[in-house]
């Protein structure tokens, strides 16, 4: 873990080709992407009830247009983006990026938390994403023709489950249509809304950010719950930082400059441009933006964008959850690769089922994306306001910057993220609720797995026997040493094993080879081949061996033993058998955990993937010896 934290550019990232300017509008914009399906009409809905006014109209667009340039622009494009953890971005990523500038134990675990929060909050706005999106965007049919309207939820939720359906095959199948797809969205929705400011140019004074202050000023409290709906424009906008170890920050930043914020803004333009002559299209401004003819062409495009968006999202969820196991914040859970040559391309059938039903039970809740937009903002928000707290440490212990340019840039983006924050927080009886207990719900289990994992490693190290004094007495013990190779895993490198203490009990003897064997995970997303394996020899026949791995990475522990033939020490697999111990959680006499935490945490542990097929270890050569541990 040492090293500069800081690089401008994953030194792997793709060369911004055109090819990989596609993949990043399909892959990182497609959840801000379809945005102006429904954030202008939230936005504006607050004011619909005595007709739209022009006043109105310039000023949201200009909030909204605004919102665009400081929070997407100025925080993430041109900040964020270069706080990357060796190449890597994400809320986790951060998190571990700004563990590593500090030594105090309380300030590790405050950054911990503040990125555990964050990370909860996204899975809440992974269940949100695929509903609102879906749902908006075939709500278009009802502008077809009010035919429509009852086939609406179902057509939405067999769309949905489609999308979950196939997660288990991958995006390589579907991945070389997204970026196209999107490019031709963007392109669409910016010619609509083109053509209606041309008609009505006037709607360009929503430029100057004097409308949206003018606004703020002379609508007071209106305009601040109508400011949570605004917020609709910018979801999305921390996948610019999560994606960014797959594409580098140049191209993101490039395709958000140049092609994806003109498309928006001039879509979010077009529709208060026709909102301006017509207020009565309040009622779905995007479509009604459209031609007749084009309209039911536009659905269709509408959905595959959302579908694409979806993916992003699920993809996303994914990969956060991987890193949640990694660093020790959740138990165990199923890992799939879908992709024999891509390391981040994974399926977690667990995860997807549960998303599949959450976003299930939203559409058929909340029945609509306006009932729904009032649910979205809260989540993202929270996770915006983690992400910067995040980076203020980071920028000012590893970047060097001075506490006052610290406070100068970052306050007034703090700030605009908790007035984000407390304007959707009104909402929260109107659905804003939904993603805080979800998001508190998962806090709850993240904490409680480490707390637990950490009362159970320091037993397991207060009764354990020190691993160096145990192998060198080990020559007078006169134990017998029989053919073959025993694999110890341990979670305590400097300890002796429980179940080795437990087979030299029950069996009386020991292999001629013998391996401990810790995984470590470090606060970098991957490790490289020269620092995987660390062998240390401790007496005859007898090693200790740290395997490294990144918290963006997936164990693999048979492939890397094969690597030790590399440095000199005799393996044969067919040879080999892998020791785990099972513990066995009891509560002490005197307990460190809560009688509820305690039973949360058991239930988690036994409901957590074996470690075999975790770490891949085949289950015929796994012999695993139970242990009763009091905490």
């Amino acid at each position: 873990m040492s090293g500069s934290p800081i690089s401008a550019a994953h030194p792997a990232a793709p060369a911004a080709g055109t090819a990989s300017l596609l993949a990043v509008l399909g892959v990182v914009y497609g959840d801000i992407g379809t945005s102006p399906l429904y954030a202008l009409k939230a936005s504006l809905a607050h004011f619909a009830g005595d007709g739209i006014d022009e006043r109105e109209v310039l000023g949201i667009l200009s909030m909204l247009f605004w919102s665009l340039i400081l929070v997407v622009t100025v925080k993430y494009v041109w900040l964020i983006l270069r706080a990357d953890n060796r190449g890597e971005g994400g809320i986790l990523a951060l998190t571990a990026l700004a563990q590593r500038q500090v030594t105090d134990t309380r300030a590790r675990w405050i950054i911990a938390l503040v990125g555990m929060t964050g990370a909860a909050l996204f899975f809440g706005d992974g269940i949100i994403t695929p509903a609102i999106s879906v749902l908006s965007a075939i709500e278009g049919l009802k502008v077809v023709s009010p035919a429509f309207d009852g086939a609406i939820l179902p057509l939405s939720a067999a769309i949905i489950v489609g999308i979950f359906l196939v997660q288990y095959r991958g995006t390589d199948a579907v991945g070389a249509v997204f970026g196209p797809v999107c490019a031709a969205w963007f392109l669409v929705i910016g010619l609509l809304g083109a053509a209606e400011i041309a008609s009505e140019p006037r709607v360009l004074f929503a430029l100057s950010p004097t409308y949206a202050v003018d606004f703020a000023l002379s609508h007071g409290l209106a305009a601040f719950v109508a400011f949570g709906s605004v917020f609709l424009a910018v979801t999305g906008a921390e996948a610019l930082y999560a994606d960014m170890g797959h594409f580098g920050r140049r191209p993101i930043a490039r395709m958000w400059t140049w092609f994806v914020l003109p498309s928006l803004a001039l879509n979010y333009f077009g529709q208060g441009a026709l909102l301006l002559g017509q207020p009565e299209a309040i009622e779905n401004p995007f479509y009604l933006l459209a031609p007749e003819w084009m309209r039911l062409p536009l659905v269709f495009l509408a959905a595959a964008a959302t579908i694409i968006a979806s993916q992003a999202v699920i993809s996303g969820a994914f990969s956060l959850a991987r890193q949640c196991i990694q660093l020790g914040f959740l138990p165990r859970l199923s890992v799939r690769h879908t992709s024999g040559s891509e390391e981040g391309q994974i399926y977690m059938p667990q995860v997807n089922f549960a998303l599949m039903i959450g976003v299930l039970l939203l559409v058929f809740t909340f029945r609509s994306s306006d009932a729904l937009a009032a649910a979205y903002g809260i989540a993202v928000t929270s996770t915006f306001i983690c992400t910067t707290l995040l980076a203020i440490v980071v920028f000012r212990k590893a970047f060097g910057w001075s506490p006052a340019l610290v406070a100068a840039v970052f306050a007034p983006l703090l700030a605009l993220d908790l007035l984000f924050f407390v304007s959707n927080a009104l909402k929260i009886r109107e659905g804003g609720w939904m993603p805080l207990v979800l998001g508190a719900a998962l806090l709850v289990m993240m904490t409680t797995w480490q707390q637990g994992r950490e009362l159970l490693f320091s037993r397991l190290r207060a009764d354990g026997l020190p691993l160096r004094s145990f192998v060198a007495r080990l020559p007078q013990s006169r134990t017998t040493r029989v053919p073959g190779i025993a694999v110890f895993m341990t979670g305590q490198a400097d300890q002796v094993p429980n179940a080795l203490l437990h087979s030299l009990k029950h069996y009386k003897v020991l292999h001629e080879r013998v391996l401990f064997v810790t995984v470590l995970t470090e606060y970098e997303p991957e490790v490289g081949p020269e620092r995987r394996l660390e062998v240390e020899e401790l007496g005859a026949g007898i090693h200790r061996v740290a395997v490294r791995y990144g918290f963006g990475e997936s164990p693999n522990i048979p492939r890397e033993m094969e690597r030790l033939r590399e440095l000199g020490i005799p393996w044969d697999t067919m040879a080999a058998s892998y020791f785990l111990g099972r513990e066995v959680l009891v509560r002490a006499s005197v307990p460190k955990m809560s009688r509820w935490r305690q039973m949360l945490y058991g239930l988690m542990a036994r409901n957590a993937v074996p470690a075999t097929e975790f770490f891949c270890i085949p289950p015929d050569r796994v012999v695993e010896l139970g242990v009763r541990v009091a905490i």
